[in-house]
């Protein structure tokens, strides 16, 4: 399976490495993972000193809902998030559950903002997709200090 690892500065001087193997790399056709192969995925990356593991998509599945559950009971050097579709208190409302109780735990919102995307897949106005992110992220943040927001297809 490839990683695929998202860099970002943060403040001055500390680089945070970002990993989304778990929940990316099951968009590959036929790739998919139990929780106990994420269990041991998840300690591999906190052994590398990963700093974020998105552990998985916990609105999408019970399944991953579980697995991400787990990932956060068992990571404590790093953070783990969960993605979540910014449409609604729905999946950060699940996300939220999936992490409760957890300290170091992270919300990646995110919605479609491509022009393209935002006509066909959302029915969405520019506006309309500004608001329900602003949304998303204002429920989220109730829950979480740490939010990441991402401007899918933008």
């Amino acid at each position: 399976m490839l990683s695929r690892f998202h860099l970002e500065r943060h403040m001055k001087d500390k680089l945070i490495i970002f990993d989304t193997t778990m929940r990316d790399g099951e968009q590959s056709p036929g790739a998919s993972m139990t929780k106990e192969e994420k269990l041991r995925i998840a300690r591999l990356l906190e052994r590398m000193r990963v700093d974020v593991i998105e552990a998985g998509f916990p609105a999408s599945s019970n399944g991953d809902f579980e697995a991400v559950q787990a990932v956060a009971g068992v990571i404590k050097d790093s953070t783990v998030a969960g993605l979540c579709r910014a449409n609604g208190p729905r999946h950060p409302a699940r996300d939220r559950r999936a992490e409760e109780g957890e300290i170091r735990t992270q919300f990646n919102v995110f919605i479609a903002t491509s022009a393209l995307h935002m006509e066909k897949k959302l029915r969405m106005t520019p506006e309309q997709v500004l608001e329900q992110a602003t949304l998303a992220v204002r429920f989220a943040r109730k829950h979480r200090d740490d939010i990441e927001f991402s401007p899918e297809d933008g």
